[in-house]
């Protein structure tokens, strides 16, 4: 039986979003509850609980923008000229965070610029990624294999209510993931935090996803057509799902529960999203085959893929079994 390559590959390229989504997520949170940490050491701890995986994070997103470019070539020359002002506002986001959060362990008077800089970073990051995410939503505009829209197309008000809302939901990662590794005043300014994060996340989900079909018909007819219609049942109840156990956590004080449930809605709305663009790899109308390379090219590479993945893989769980448990107060960053 012939593989279907381009379907293997848009698959592996999901699964890499999903994975930088959910990894550099929590970590972005955090650098986005800066601000609400008071005191010096506070911020510390909340740094040093992601210190020993905030970088291998981002390798995900490399290879998710690395695999777009090697193996759906049409689709990375459509999205990146529409996308070039989010996706490079991005990019200086993360590069202000990493340099941030390098500098502020060492520096003494300067450390409040290196911690604004890290808010910033985080929060721009996040903001653009968003802001990315709802332009290829709502569809770009493509004319004889080229992007054929303006330089503004992005900025519409569907991207600002998602890049809102994936801050939002960032930020509750990050509340959740500090109230699974730390402990005293650390975790109880983001235990507090993660309710009004929650119940703002939650409502902004609803919102996009409501706004979502009424962008084109063809959402609308993937999601309330048969067997799609399953779906708009069954993903709303896991969700839900989702939400008691996160608040039922943060009451009970189950630290693991509240950033886990999370990680389950993140997840959700993603598989949300891949059932609205299935067949499509560039909305409205760039199929996963049309974007393909050819065959040769793209069965050479997943030889590859199937010799990297697993190594990343193994690599990223054995980091976070490693540093498992709380973090040591004590302890620092370097």
């Amino acid at each position: 039986m012939e593989l279907d390559l381009p379907f293997i590959w848009a698959g592996l390229i999901a699964f890499a979003v999903l994975a930088y989504i959910v990894l550099d997520g929590f970590d972005l949170g955090v650098g986005i509850l800066f601000p609400f940490l008071k005191t010096t050491h506070d911020r510390d701890i909340a740094m040093n609980s992601v210190a020993p995986v905030w970088d291998g994070n981002e390798t995900w997103l490399v290879l998710g923008g690395g695999g777009l470019f090697a193996v759906f070539p049409l689709a990375y020359a459509t999205i990146l000229p529409a996308l070039y002002a989010p996706l490079t506002a991005m990019l200086l986001g993360l590069v202000f965070r990493g340099v941030s959060f390098e500098f502020r362990a060492r520096a003494e008077r300067s450390r409040i610029i290196w911690d604004i800089g890290f808010f910033g970073g985080s929060t721009l990051a996040a903001f653009s990624q968003g802001i990315a995410l709802g332009a290829l939503v709502q569809g770009i505009a493509v004319d004889d294999r080229a992007y054929a829209g303006g330089w503004w197309d992005w900025l519409t008000a569907f991207s600002l209510i998602t890049g809102v809302a994936l801050c939002v939901g960032y930020a509750l990662l990050g509340a959740t993931w500090l109230v699974m590794k730390t402990q005293g005043s650390v975790a109880r300014t983001a235990r507090r935090a993660s309710w009004p994060l929650a119940i703002g996340t939650l409502s902004l989900i609803a919102a996009v996803s409501v706004w979502t079909p009424m962008l084109d018909p063809a959402y609308l007819t993937r999601w309330f057509s048969w067997p799609g219609v399953l779906f708009s049942v069954l993903v709303p109840a896991l969700v839900a799902i989702c939400a008691w156990y996160l608040f039922r956590g943060l009451t009970e004080h189950r630290d693991h529960w509240p950033f886990l449930a999370t990680l389950g809605i993140f997840i959700l709305c993603f598989c949300g999203i891949g059932i609205s663009f299935y067949p499509t790899i560039v909305p409205p109308g760039i199929t996963i085959w049309e974007a393909a390379g050819p065959d040769e090219s793209l069965g050479f590479m997943l030889v590859g893929a199937a010799i990297l993945l697993p190594i990343i893989l193994a690599y990223t769980g054995y980091a976070y079994w490693v540093f498992r448990g709380k973090v040591d107060p004590d302890e620092g960053y370097h």
